[in-house]
């Protein structure tokens, strides 16, 4: 039986080392303030991967753009924009990621056909 508090962070180590096994030129990692701390740092300390945390501050109020962050933002809007990702839960894990890859391949190849500016 899973404990039901298992976190996120708590994965992240093996998880890391999944991806270097399939993309060895990874060098950098860019994660939420959920993923800082000594745990992680330690797990993962002998690999060749660069943990970078980027944190969000709530001293000053109002939208602030902070470094890295916009990238995960835009890349869920563009998700966003595809109905059937929006409208529609998946029975199965496989299908909800085929269905988040052929949004992402409809991105890129709206990227690809436009016209340069």
């Amino acid at each position: 039986m899973i404990p039901a508090n298992i976190q996120d962070r708590d994965c992240a180590a093996g998880l890391i080392e999944k991806t270097l096994q399939k993309f060895p030129r990874l060098r950098t990692i860019f994660a939420d303030g959920g993923y800082a701390g000594p745990k992680l740092a330690s797990a993962i300390a002998g690999l060749p991967v660069v943990l970078e945390i980027v944190k969000r501050t709530d001293k000053d109020g109002g939208f602030k753009i902070i470094r890295r962050r916009w990238v995960i933002e835009r890349t869920f809007s563009w998700l966003r924009r595809n109905r059937r990702l929006m409208a529609h839960y998946e029975a199965l894990a496989m299908t909800a990621v085929g269905f988040v890859k052929l949004a992402m391949i409809s991105v890129m190849l709206k990227r690809l056909t436009e016209a340069p500016p």
